[in-house]
Order: structure tokens, then C-alpha cells, then sequence
């Protein structure tokens, strides 16, 4: 119980790393927060601090989710008396709403996908190829993420049904799709409106 509980804490801290305020502070001089969304995920940081910067935040963004989630599968069995996925959901938490910046985080996506990829590495591959197929279609970075979740909850489902059942996989990615969906209410609004902000580079 008491390794439980540590492992859980352990989770939301490394959630609650706040990345990009880390790379725009140390690397640039920058709070992101003032700049942009003023979110702290790789989108706000790409679009406030360049490629290099957006690129090292999104791949520790997903490090986090990744590293949690293996301490479970490390610390606790697989998947022993506390599932792995719901460690790492306990990281998503975390990223969302961080301890170390005020409770205002990112939108979960690249830390949800950090959890498949310690968890399910076949689902995390074909989730980023989707991501950027679904980025070319429709040059939102938001949509992509949300379309991508829809992907994610999909394939949870197949996997379960044709190849090994795993309720937990379903249960913890449904849940990681709502919180995706629920952090992108203002991105919903906006492609409503057709005033949401599009990528050039692909």
C-alpha cells in the first residue's frame, strides 16, 4: 500500500514538470504563459519558441507520461495490484494540472501518448502515424489531437476484441480522450468558428 501510494505521488510530480516553462525560462528567457495560448504543452512552444524548442518540450512532455508509467510496471508487477495505466493517468493529472506552475498545464495529449508508449508501444506508433496523417488533412494541430483520441479509443476496442481483451486499456484511453476533448473546449469553439490557428509547415 504504502509503495502504492509513492509510486502515485511519484506520477503527478513527474506530471507536474512543467517543461515548457523550464526550456522558455532557461533556454530563451521566456514564460511561455504570456506568450501565445499561454499553454505549456509543444504546441504553444513551437509556435512561441521554434521547432528546436517545441520538439525537446513535446518529447519530455511524453517522457513523463512514458516514465510513470514503466515505474508501475517496474516498481508494482504487470500489472500488479495497481494498474500501470492508471499511474500514468495519474501523470496526465499531473501535466494538466501541475503542482510546480500554479495548477495550469497542458492539454494531456503528448503525456497520454507517453503512457501508450511504455504501455502499448504498437498502439503509440500507429497513434503519432495517424497524428500526422490527420495533421496533413486538416493542418489543425488541435483536431489532429482530438481525431487521434477517437483513433486511440477505436483501436483499444479492436485490439480487445480480436486480438487480447484488456479493459483496462479501454477504460484508462477513454478517459485520456476525455480529458484531450475537455482541454481543447476554446480549440472546439474556435474550428467552429473557423478561426483556429493553422499549421504551413506540412
Amino acid at each position: 500500500m504504502v509503495l502504492n501510494i509513492v509510486i502515485i505521488l511519484l506520477a503527478y510530480l513527474l506530471g507536474s514538470i512543467p517543461s515548457g516553462l523550464i526550456v522558455g525560462k532557461i533556454g530563451y528567457g521566456i514564460d511561455i504563459r504570456e506568450h501565445g495560448s499561454g499553454n505549456l504543452g509543444g504546441t504553444n512552444t513551437f509556435r512561441t519558441l521554434g521547432k528546436k524548442a517545441g520538439l525537446i518540450v513535446t518529447i519530455a512532455d511524453i517522457l513523463k507520461g512514458t516514465l510513470a508509467t514503466a515505474l508501475a510496471m517496474i516498481f508494482l508487477g504487470d500489472p500488479g495490484d495497481l494498474h500501470p495505466l492508471l499511474v500514468g493517468m495519474v501523470a496526465v493529472v499531473g501535466h494538466m494540472y501541475p503542482i510546480f506552475a500554479g495548477f495550469k498545464g497542458g492539454k494531456a495529449v503528448a503525456t497520454s501518448g507517453g503512457v501508450l508508449l511504455a504501455y502499448n508501444p504498437i498502439l503509440f506508433i500507429t497513434t503519432l502515424i495517424c497524428f500526422f496523417i490527420f495533421l496533413k488533412l486538416t493542418k489543425m494541430v488541435s483536431l489532429a489531437s482530438m481525431l487521434v483520441a477517437i483513433y486511440c479509443v477505436t483501436f483499444s476496442i479492436v485490439y480487445s476484441i480480436f486480438f487480447e481483451t484488456d479493459y483496462p486499456l479501454i477504460i484508462v484511453v477513454s478517459l485520456l480522450a476525455a480529458f484531450v476533448f475537455y482541454r481543447h473546449r476554446a480549440n472546439i469553439v474556435r474550428i467552429k468558428n473557423k478561426t483556429e490557428p493553422k499549421i504551413k509547415w506540412l
